[in-house]
């Protein structure tokens, strides 16, 4: 057996550390790092250094491109106080990715006397030999670079070409199919069981105007396994499927991007004080991402209803934290300004000393200090208790006969249909003969019967045809579906109406309330009217003032 080797400077046995890194999650977890670890020990055994676990130096899961990582920073003091002679790492991008953090890290261990060894590089020892290095670092920095550029152009350019293999994964309610499973195409498959679940929670949500705490619940009572296999659901899984635009066929590529390191003022809970990345993930613009077209599993407006209803639900937490005091708090809006009215109490020279058990509406645009002494809007203020009592019995008329809805809502499907085009049936069978034409077309010019010059102003011709008719047929089934939608919404004011209709006179300020809020999208405010706009879904492309979405059942008063 050999003698250790001992340090020159005071005759000690020398002492070696080892540090070892992978970047992701998923290297860490196939045990990249445990390669690493054995080929170094390997080459301490074969220096005849003694190895201590203390001096092991791992780092898993953490981005080369920072140098807040724990097993580096604990690196870094041991080297401080002499620990240490010598310090082995598999290469040079293990120490740090980009080549000044390399220099620093180099030149600090130096410093301490402590030599560097990589596995795969040598430290040269001439100023030749060093320059030699730092070329390689700049090197192959700059060929890493240039790889992930070339990469992310090649997948945006496969994102605009529709491709789906670009995409993270096939969310839930869809299998991933790769391009041998998919007959040469990767593709998204509906996975019938999921979708159910899918649309399912998209009908609680716009259809009984459920909160996601409920969805979770239901799910839960329903005994329906989360996407991870876990007996409950988590509210963010919920909110990302509600808020997923691939369930209505439009998967988007390049939702995020990676940004400098958000500044944290406190670790998150049970998370490490540094990014293991070494940098922050942002939402990009929507005009920035790029739609890939797949199979849809709800349709737009059931999807746009959802989001109206996580809004209103987000609003409506924030006002039950703050507290309401009026019973249309958040409901009522202007309508000369479109500001919102706010509850204003009487001031004690108002009351002239007699008790008044009431307040006053008033439009936030005719506060004058609101604009810099001006105000926008002369709309008058209205007396809380009358204007309490009039919304309140709209809404007892309106449940006491919800056919009436009903007969708004056929009007208005029977006037789109007159203003309709081809039933679906003629325009399906339409589609596929024109499908079929461009095929024979695409066909004959192959073997030889048709020119160039001939066959694409005829190919061109039809393709226009076609992307017509495909208009035509969504407009047509978007109007099928809207009767279907119809019947459900109908159907579900009525149950509502039969579950509350009793008691409705005898109801407190609190049930009165929650019966608003389920029925009352806005109540607008003009001059001399009222108009009550209650929550039926509404018909798509009926635009209201302003360009917003204008409901079904306004009154009135």
């Amino acid at each position: 057996m050999t003698d250790s080797p001992v340090s020159p400077k005071d005759g000690k046995e020398l002492c070696a550390a080892v540090y070892a890194r992978v970047s992701s999650k998923q290297q860490a977890e196939a045990n990249t790092i445990a390669s690493q670890l054995e080929a170094l020990k390997t080459r301490v055994r074969a220096d005849g250094l003694r190895w201590q676990a203390e001096l092991c130096f791992l780092d898993e899961g953490y981005s080369g491109g920072t140098l807040l990582r724990p097993a580096l920073e604990r690196l870094r003091d041991q080297a401080a106080a002499g620990a240490f002679d010598r310090l082995y790492v598999h290469s040079p991008d293990r120490l740090a990715r980009h080549y000044p953090y390399q220099v620093l890290l180099v030149e600090e261990l130096q410093r301490q006397d402590i030599r560097i060894v990589f596995l795969n590089h040598d430290i040269g020892k001439t100023p030749e030999e060093n320059l030699l290095l730092q070329v390689q670092g700049m090197m192959a920095e700059y060929e890493r670079a240039k790889i992930l550029e070339r990469s992310r152009r090649g997948k945006r350019h496969a994102a605009r070409a529709g491709s789906v293999n670009v995409l993270c994964g096939a969310p839930y309610g869809y299998r991933y199919l790769g391009k041998y499973e998919g007959n040469g195409q990767a593709r998204y498959e509906v996975d019938e069981a999921q979708a159910a679940v899918v649309r399912q929670i998209f009908a609680w949500v716009a259809l009984e105007r459920c909160s996601i705490g409920e969805v979770c619940r239901r799910l839960r009572e329903h005994a329906i396994p989360s996407p991870r296999g876990k007996d409950y659901w988590d509210r963010t899984t919920v909110w990302g499927i509600l808020k997923n635009p691939a369930y209505i066929g439009q998967a988007h590529f390049g939702k995020t991007r990676v940004g400098p390191l958000r500044s944290r003022v406190r670790p998150q809970r049970g998370k490490p004080g540094s990014s293991r990345r070494g940098v922050s993930v942002y939402d990009t613009p929507p005009q920035e991402q790029i739609a890939i077209a797949v199979p849809a599993l709800v349709d737009e407006a059931l999807f746009a209803a959802v989001a109206e209803q996580l809004a209103e639900n987000r609003q409506r937490r924030r006002a039950s934290d703050r507290g309401s005091r009026y019973l249309l708090q958040g409901l009522l809006v202007c309508g000369h300004c479109g500001y919102a009215f706010y509850g204003k109490p009487l001031s004690r020279s108002a009351r002239k000393g007699r008790p008044r058990d009431y307040a006053y509406y008033r439009c936030v645009g005719s506060d004058a200090y609101r604009f810099g002494g001006q105000r926008v809007c002369h709309n008058k203020q209205c007396r809380t208790d009358l204007l309490d009592q009039a919304v309140w019995q709209d809404v007892c008329a309106l449940l006491a006969d919800p056919e009436r809805i009903r007969q708004e809502y056929e009007q208005r499907l029977h006037r789109r249909r007159k203003k309709a085009g081809r039933p679906t049936e003629q325009l399906t069978r339409l589609l596929t003969r024109v499908r079929r034409g461009i095929a024979r077309l695409i066909d004959a010019y192959q073997e030889g019967y048709l020119e160039r010059d001939e066959f694409e102003p005829r190919i061109r011709s039809a393709k226009e045809r076609l992307a017509k008719l495909e208009g035509e047929a969504r407009a047509s089934a978007e109007r099928d579906a809207e009767a279907q939608q119809l019947q459900a919404a109908v159907d579900q004011l009525q149950s509502f109406a039969q579950r509350v209709r009793e008691g409705l006179q005898e109801a407190d300020w609190n049930t009165r309330r929650e019966i608003l809020r389920a029925l009352v999208k806005q109540v607008e405010v003009g001059e001399d009217s009222i108009r009550v706009v209650y929550k039926v879904t509404p018909l798509p492309c009926e635009r209201g003032p302003k360009g917003g979405r204008s409901q079904d059942c306004g009154r009135g008063n």
